[in-house]
């Protein structure tokens, strides 16, 4: 299979060419590593590769999934390969090669596919953008000078540039939909629980984190949800039941909805015009689609929702540091780890018990008052980014003051955290583009267990607007 055909499909396209025979797994896997060889040396999305595992697996006997034959590719974060390093972008943690393997390899193992190697990210998954001192920063393929979004920033980098239709993401504050937006991609975080992190985490930070994929279509993110989800018995949280295959739920047209929608950030701080412009016209096109549309707000305390994220998440980067440190007896400084990690690291140890469980409690009366917002709204749309995707070398790694080294952030990553803190679902869909020939990103929101709700809306919007003839322009 050349090059070109194969980037021309998504992954349930290529399946389905498996199952005709019109192709062979070990085909698709090659046709992957050519295209990786081709343009991975200019967009640094993947930092390790195990070619000849993925030739062996694709040679042998693979499960039958929806993605029989399928290539993919796992985020340097929490997706463990047995034999194969999980550094989560850090020269802090050694490249010890995992004895067990994490529930979402088993799944999508389970669901056909082929992993070929891991992808690019930034130390600990901590920033908006995919640069780190481990291993470089990633490009985006639409511009190489341009930042591809983090922290799933070589995942997104790698499907939008066609090297596979799907790579494996998380997200904690954003780290699947930023980079969904920044790269042209569809990218859904799900509902809190709803995907198991074990059996080595039960709880990666503290309810923040959801795996998930970042795909070129709506089918196959569906599809990867369908599946992922599952719970293990030892997990902490259990999302709502799923209302049947999401795959399935997609083919049938959404109800008549009713949009909320946000122009500018809850504080009145105004988004670039650009972006502005896009969350209107996606309003409009809703509209045209006969769902009923609103300006609103959600009746959400941002200052303080935000507040309670940012608490969990530097005690989050404390703890994995103090347990890097009983693990290799080196303790955390600027000779293993990242000048903005050690500032949060040291925030992060002077966080309190009582601090963390005010900001948990502040996260959870935030989903009970989005869940009663959503009782009126079933979703609510705004922008994934603030601003088109930044330029690499924006943020200042090194900088250990976190007022400093953070101030680029503001404004720029407006809303995606809210999601993580309540536990709702989010799905960022590549409805625009910038003048320059940047993507920008909408999201769209629901109550927890909306999943569904969230992925016909989107089908429904992918098959008014299509995206997909946008990855014939990527040029690298």
């Amino acid at each position: 299979m050349k090059s070109f055909e194969y980037g021309a499909y998504d992954a349930l396209g290529l399946a389905a060419l498996v199952k005709a025979k019109k192709v062979k797994p070990v085909e698709l896997v090659e046709a992957a590593i050519a295209r990786a060889e081709a343009v991975n040396p200019k967009l640094n999305a993947i930092i390790f590769a195990d070619y000849d595992g993925a030739r062996a697996a694709a040679k042998g006997k693979l499960a039958r999934g929806d993605f029989t034959g399928v290539p993919m590719l796992l985020k340097d974060m929490r997706a463990n390969v047995p034999g194969w390093p999980t550094r989560n972008g850090s020269r802090y943690c050694p490249a010890t090669p995992a004895t067990v393997q994490s529930n979402t390899v088993t799944a999508f193992k389970a669901a056909g596919l082929i992993p070929l190697g891991k992808t690019n990210v930034p130390e600990f998954g901590i920033l908006p953008t995919t640069e780190c001192k481990l291993y470089g920063p990633a490009h985006s393929p639409w511009n190489l000078d341009h930042s591809t979004g983090g922290s799933s920033g070589g995942s997104a980098a790698a499907v939008a540039a066609g090297i596979v239709p799907i790579a494996h993401a998380t997200d904690g504050g954003g780290s699947i939909r930023i980079p969904a937006s920044a790269c042209g991609l569809v990218g859904l975080k799900s509902t809190r629980g709803r995907i198991s992190q074990g059996p080595e985490a039960g709880d990666a930070t503290s309810g923040l984190s959801m795996d998930g994929v970042v795909t070129k279509s709506v089918r196959d993110t569906a599809a990867a949800l369908d599946a992922l989800s599952g719970i293990d018995y030892g997990d902490p949280y259990w999302a709502p039941p799923k209302e049947g295959s999401y795959l399935e739920g997609i083919k049938r047209k959404p109800k008549r909805l009713r949009i909320a929608f946000s122009t500018r950030m809850l504080n009145g701080t105004a988004h670039d015009p650009e972006v502005t412009a896009a969350v209107k016209k996606t309003a409009k096109l809703c509209e045209s689609l006969g769902h009923i549309v609103e300006a609103k707000d959600p009746p959400i305390d941002a200052g303080a929702l935000i507040g309670a994220f940012s608490t969990v998440w530097c005690a989050t980067v404390a703890y994995n540091l103090d347990m890097l440190e009983k693990q290799t007896g080196i303790a955390p400084s600027l000779d293993v780890v990242e000048g903005l990690t050690l500032g949060l690291y040291h925030m992060g140890k002077q966080v309190s018990a009582v601090a963390l469980t005010e900001a948990r409690q502040t996260m959870i009366r935030a989903g009970r008052v989005f869940a009663a917002w959503h009782e009126t709204y079933d979703c609510w749309l705004t922008a994934t980014l603030g601003r088109p995707p930044m330029k690499l070398g924006t943020i200042d790694i090194d900088e250990t003051d976190i007022q400093k080294g953070f101030a680029p952030n503001f404004g720029y990553v407006p809303f995606t955290s809210m999601q993580n803190s309540a536990g709702t679902p989010g799905i960022n869909l590549p409805l625009n583009w910038s003048k320059s020939g940047l993507p920008l990103g909408v999201q769209f929101t629901a109550r927890a267990g909306g999943e569904m709700t969230l992925l016909k809306l989107a089908a429904e919007l992918e098959k008014a607007s299509p995206w997909a003839q946008r990855y014939s322009q990527v040029r690298i």
